[in-house]
């Protein structure tokens, strides 16, 4: 009975191999893309073979593939954020070769919302909670400038300006002058007006003679 269960397990197994290499040998070259609209190019996409003891293949950088398979065979073509596409080689081709633009679709996770504390606990939060200083509005900034108490002390801590020397000197001398009587006998002019007076005064009484 053992060696009956062998034999026909030897000629199962003999069958199937010879159907599998009855299967002609196709060329299969291609190019994979993506199904979005910009149909951009996928580089390093995993090529299985299903069918035939899963060997594996990759696309080049440009996307581009070619490797020999058998017809009807199940390719499985898998990469990295996108969704798996399997490709199934037609049978009774005309020619050797086959030739397909494999297109595979982005996968887009919505992750929930996750919110992230400074605070490890409630009774953390609600002490910070309630010591917090709440900042001034502008108008209560506003409010505080405009202060009389504040405007002094800033005068009064404010650094001195470089040229304030030069106009307390300039106030100084305007004092001066303003207050100031300027002696005639000292002025040029005034002694030339002077004795223009007396000459034209004995002009005078020279021609009432």
């Amino acid at each position: 009975m053992k060696y009956l269960f062998g034999l026909l397990l030897l000629f199962f197994t003999i069958s199937a191999f010879a159907q599998e290499q009855e299967k002609p040998l196709i060329q299969f070259s291609g190019i994979v893309r993506g199904a979005d609209s910009t149909h951009m190019i996928v580089p390093y996409v995993s090529i299985t073979n299903k069918i035939h003891h899963n060997e594996s293949t990759a696309s080049n950088y440009e996307g581009y593939f070619s490797f020999v398979v058998h017809e009807q065979d199940t390719l499985e073509f898998t990469c990295v954020g996108y969704a798996p596409v399997t490709v199934v080689i037609p049978a009774n081709l005309a020619k050797k070769s086959y030739t397909k633009e494999v297109t595979i679709r982005p996968i887009i996770l919505n992750l929930p919302m996750v919110s992230i504390f400074p605070w490890a606990t409630t009774d953390e939060f609600t002490k910070d909670f309630l010591t917090m200083k709440i900042a001034d509005d502008d108008l209560e900034i506003a409010r505080k400038n405009l202060n009389l108490k504040t405007i002094l002390d800033e005068a009064h801590n404010m650094p001195r300006d470089g040229s304030e020397p030069l106009d307390v000197n300039q106030m100084h001398n305007n004092m001066v002058n303003a207050h100031s009587i300027t002696n005639p006998l000292l002025n040029p002019f005034a002694w030339g007006a002077l004795i223009k007076q007396i000459s034209d005064g004995d002009k005078s009484k020279s021609s009432g003679n």
